[in-house]
């Protein structure tokens, strides 16, 4: 099948209709990655408490399994939305765009990795005979090991990669005529708060203030998105202003 024949159905959906179930994808990104990373790993995860930690895990082992497959649909929701974003804002700038889709692209491969480790701690506290040379409090030392990673991975390295994206789409927003430009800032406000994480002393003096402006910023543009779309005439004039350039 070839690339345009792959493509058209996207090309043939109105503007408006993308950018809702750009909203609604969104929307799933951001229930899925807060029930699996914060909500059931918070209910597991015992902070500085290796076997507390494990206890919690093997007493609630499908709860568990749910944040990883929550993982997976945080991340697979969050590629089509990086699709759909890609082609709302090309008449913007093409390059911008692709750079942004770029950017969030290997942001969730990092992610996917860090998704990973959470296969781990199950099978590592549930022993077997090649495990059988290792301590109890070894065991549960490696599973807090995988933990960390996991916690690394989504909460710190993917969201950098996540604040320069939402930086990049605040200023595609703020340079489009199809969406108010005040979301706009927003959005490149909650980027620059995500990217304090790259350095930790800075991120944990200013939390939880840094995050307030991607709580603002994002539900903002969700529920933008979901309730009015985008102005679909001022979307086209700026895609036929595009494309005659």
């Amino acid at each position: 099948m070839s690339t345009s024949a792959m493509t058209k159905p996207l090309a043939e959906m109105s503007p408006r209709f993308k950018a809702r179930i750009a909203g609604i994808s969104y929307l799933l990104t951001g229930t899925t990655y807060l029930f699996g990373q914060m909500f059931v790993l918070g209910r597991v995860v015992v902070e500085g408490n290796a076997t507390a930690t494990a206890n919690n895990i093997l007493a609630h082992q499908s709860l568990f399994r749910s944040a990883f497959a929550a993982d997976l649909l945080s991340i697979a929701c969050s590629i089509v939305l990086t699709v759909l974003f890609y082609d709302l804002f090309k008449p913007v700038n093409r390059t911008l765009s692709l750079t942004a889709a770029f950017v969030h692209l290997v942001g969730l491969a990092v992610a996917a990795v860090g998704s990973l480790f959470l296969l781990a701690p199950l099978g590592v506290l549930e022993g077997g005979q090649h495990l059988s040379a290792f301590k109890a409090e070894q065991l549960q030392a490696l599973a807090s090991v995988f933990l960390k990673l996991n916690a690394q991975a989504w909460n710190e390295a993917f969201m950098v990669f996540f604040g320069t994206y939402c930086v990049l789409i605040g200023y595609l927003i703020l340079r489009s005529i199809f969406l108010p430009r005040i979301i706009g800032a927003l959005m490149a406000l909650a980027g620059l708060g995500y990217m304090t994480l790259l350095y930790a002393p800075l991120a944990h003096y200013l939390h939880p203030y840094n995050l307030v402006p991607g709580v603002i910023g994002e539900t903002s543009l969700i529920l933008w998105l979901l309730v009015m779309g985008v102005n679909a005439q001022r979307w086209k004039e700026q895609a036929s202003t595009a494309g005659e350039r």
